[in-house]
């Protein structure tokens, strides 16, 4: 859970950092035009950024106290163990031991393991364990003394030894030679973030229902000149319609034996919950970009948007710059407001980076304000999120953008956008255990679910998808 929240935490920062970008831009234009108050649109789009920012904050600043309040419970689960670790041992007293008649602690046969014990006091904070462990010690010492003074009894304890080299092989000593487990540094699935679902607009999930309706202006109303005095004006009637989104339920289990919890020495129920949290992210951003069934359409399949085509078999980045002003046009004369990102998969980006002038300079470059023109400027090399500017919009890398559309099975898709039309309602998630349903195996089921509907539709010409063959596999 920590780490979902850690990836959670990144995604909201490059959002809110998206939105100050937007309400700069805003006041920008205002100064750029010579003016000193801003336009009524301009306060209105002024207004909505800043209440995103108070409530983007106010989410962060939750968001920051969980993570503390986890770190917190991580540290003292950390302390205790070492705590535990070390039980038995401090002030142990180092008096000289005689063992005589009595039997070893880890002697051949006897019903003790030295490594058992090990992993029992590191792990388990065992104290009866480190008490062996200690008096191990001793013995040792003890055994190692009279070996040096020449004791004939000490080497009594030595039989049937033979003398020949030994190694770490198998069958030369090396079975004595345990592997190390460092299960505190295991590895993480490597998974994709939750980009174009933290881009939209995020709105909490209404309890109670299975759909969430919003009616719509189908056509409008109109005006004319009047023809004359006293004749009669224009009289059009408005239609309406309304748009639904289903509410669709992102789920995982897994079963894991009681035997597996019970003896791993980290909590294997927390590794694996954080992992299908990790997966719901992914999942919920494909939702919003690539789903394609009845009233719960992600961006990539909304009927009406603006489809851009890009058809190139040796495509340039020079050729694909005009086609993303298209994009953004088309947005601005069809939404009549303008769009504030550009979505793309890393390996498109990467493709533009490389891409050089007939001088060999960079076309985008890794700041602004070089000596050379720029096609696109970057804010820094990241995998995912935020990455730099294209046409004045931020854009955003999203790897779950899919690489496989198209009739070669070979495409990606940019997707630009003004991200505030499109609406994600999401619920609280929900991760469990539950040991009674599986009680009968000694088993127990962790699941891991949340609830999500998706409001695309809303404006289709706020979506503009440049598409073709254009956007095949890059090549570097």
């Amino acid at each position: 859970m920590l780490a979902y929240l850690r990836k959670q935490m990144q995604s909201a920062l490059e959002a809110r950092a998206a939105l100050k970008t937007d309400l700069d831009r805003i006041v920008k234009a205002a100064e750029d035009a010579g003016r000193e108050k801003l336009s009524a649109d301009e306060q209105t789009a002024f207004d909505a950024k800043r209440t995103q920012i108070r409530t983007a904050d106010t989410e962060i600043e939750q968001m920051d106290a969980r993570i503390k309040d986890l770190e917190e419970d991580e540290q003292r689960e950390q302390r205790a163990a070492a705590i535990h670790a070390r039980h038995g041992q401090a002030g142990e007293r180092r008096e000289r031991v005689s063992v005589t008649s009595e039997p070893e602690t880890y002697r051949k046969g006897g019903r003790t393991s030295y490594f058992r014990d090990l992993f029992r006091a590191q792990m388990k904070g065992d104290s009866a364990a480190a008490e062996r462990l200690s008096r191990n010690d001793r013995e040792v010492s003890a055994r190692l003394e009279r070996i040096a003074r020449g004791a004939e009894e000490a080497l009594k304890g030595i039989e049937g030894l033979e003398a020949r080299a030994l190694s770490t092989t198998d069958g030369a000593g090396g079975e004595f030679v345990p592997p190390l487990w460092m299960v505190n540094d295991y590895i993480e699935l490597a998974r994709a973030g939750r980009v174009a679902a933290d881009q939209v607009r995020s709105m909490a999930l209404p309890p109670g229902t299975d759909s969430i309706s919003l009616p719509r202006l189908a056509s409008g109303t109109a005006v004319a000149e009047q023809a004359s005095q006293n004749t009669a004006v224009q009289n059009t009637d408005a239609t309406t319609n309304s748009i639904t989104a289903n509410v669709t339920t992102i789920a995982g289990q897994q079963v894991v034996s009681q035997q597996l919890l019970d003896q791993s020495p980290i909590n294997m129920d927390d590794i694996l919950l954080a992992d299908l949290a990790a997966d719901y992210a992914v999942k919920a951003d494909v939702f919003v970009l690539s789903n394609n069934a009845t009233n719960k359409v992600g961006l990539l399949n909304v009927s009406g948007l603006n489809a851009i085509t890009f058809t190139d078999a040796n495509p340039t980045v020079a050729e694909l710059y005009p086609k993303a002003a298209d994009a953004v046009q088309q947005i601005h004369t069809g939404r009549f407001m303008p769009a504030d990102k550009h979505l793309m998969h890393p390996r498109r980006w990467a493709w533009m980076t490389a891409a050089v002038d007939t001088a060999g300079r960079p076309l985008v470059v890794p700041a602004a304000n070089m000596p050379q023109n720029v096609l696109a400027a970057m804010s820094g090399v990241v995998s995912e999120g935020f990455v730099g500017t294209w046409h004045g919009l931020p854009v955003f890398l999203d790897p779950n953008i899919p690489v496989n559309l198209g009739g070669a099975t070979n495409e990606d898709r940019i997707i630009t956008l003004r991200s505030t039309d499109v609406i994600f309602f999401e619920g609280t998630p929900k991760s469990e255990a539950f040991r009674e349903t599986k009680a009968d195996q000694l088993s127990v089921l962790l699941r891991f679910y949340n609830y999500a509907a998706l409001h695309a539709s809303r404006y289709p010409k706020a979506i503009s998808v440049i598409a073709g063959t254009g956007l095949a596999t890059p090549t570097f």
